[in-house]
């Protein structure tokens, strides 16, 4: 029996959740700029600090969960995606990485202009390993058994 829910198995609903994941952290990171660009500090600092909490509990919780048997079912069905899924891993470490470099500068600096550029990559890779992890894990095994 699969560790995770029904919906990583299936291509729309596990878009959907990339989606409306990549949706919140877009929104979240405006919201934090414009709070830096009306000098409104203190609510910079708990948008800061709920847009942690929002990577953690959203898109880390689903990383985790896709880790937690997801990717291992799908290299049993088609063992030719080891590799693809050692990279898909690797992609949800760098977002694990970021996301403590980001924790450490705020501890100790506060919001710097590198904790937004560490923000915005998040971004970034989180929108690329979505779509890779997509197209590999979804479409090319659509095309292939057709």
């Amino acid at each position: 029996m699969a560790k995770y829910g029904p919906s990583l198995g299936q291509k729309h609903a596990h878009h959907a959740i990339h989606e409306g994941a990549l949706t919140g952290a877009i929104q979240k990171t405006e919201d934090l700029f414009g709070f830096l660009k009306k000098g409104e500090a203190e609510a910079a600092k708990l948008a800061a600090d709920d847009l942690v909490d929002y990577w953690e509990t959203r898109i880390i919780a689903h990383a985790d969960s896709e880790e937690s048997g997801f990717y291992q079912e799908k290299v049993e069905q088609y063992p030719e995606l080891k590799e693809a899924v050692i990279g898909l891993k690797r992609d949800h470490d760098i977002l694990r990485m970021i996301l403590q470099d980001i924790r450490l500068i705020l501890n100790d600096k506060g919001i710097t202009h590198e904790v937004m550029m560490k923000f915005d990559s998040l971004i970034i890779v989180n929108e690329l390993h979505s779509r890779e992890e997509e197209r590999t894990l979804f479409e090319e095994r659509e095309h292939f058994h057709k």
